[in-house]
């Protein structure tokens, strides 16, 4: 597990600057939707009260219905799970020496990827869309000299600000 206190590959007098995780607005995003699909058979069991009652009493059909609803709310939990362990399990460490880029992908697949910051050529800002502008969140690309040249921080909260703390950080780095 990693952990944010103890970083893998730790150098020498290395201090987390920042933490970044997308914004709780990509999370409630998802979060309506799973409220609406919440209600969705509560509008189904008021058609079928109202169409077919006899298929609520039923030897057969009502437990097939509850069995179906079962699985229908089993699904949206998992949906649920599924995004916040994904909204939780992405993040980027920023520190005084390098940028640590976590993604999880699905439930067993993690990647982890570093780059110094002496190595950042190019950062960029992007916020697209009203929403994006309303509540203050975007993407940030930062352009390496490495093996993996982008790293791309996506639905940040102030895209600016952090482009800004990487472009001070990496001109510190940078030799004159």
């Amino acid at each position: 597990m990693l952990s944010l206190y103890r970083l893998p590959n730790s150098l020498p007098d290395e201090k987390i600057i920042k933490v970044i995780r997308r914004d709780l607005f990509i999370l409630i995003k998802k979060v309506d939707i799973l409220i609406l699909l919440v209600l969705l058979p509560l509008f189904f069991f008021y058609a079928i009260t109202l169409n077919l009652p006899d298929l609520l009493t039923g030897n057969i059909s009502l437990p097939i219905i509850i069995l179906i609803i079962s699985a229908y709310f089993l699904f949206l939990w998992l949906f649920f799970l599924f995004s916040f362990i994904d909204y939780y399990l992405d993040f980027w460490i920023v520190t005084n020496e390098r940028i640590i880029d976590v993604q999880q992908n699905g439930f067993f697949s993690r990647i982890i990827s570093e780059q110094k910051l002496d190595k950042i050529q190019d950062v960029t800002s992007e916020v697209h869309g009203m929403m994006a502008t309303l509540f203050h969140f975007g993407n940030v690309q930062v352009q390496t000299a490495g093996a993996k040249q982008k790293f791309n921080f996506e639905d940040v909260p102030y895209p600016n600000n952090v482009r800004d703390l990487l472009i001070k950080l990496s001109n510190n780095k940078k030799p004159t």
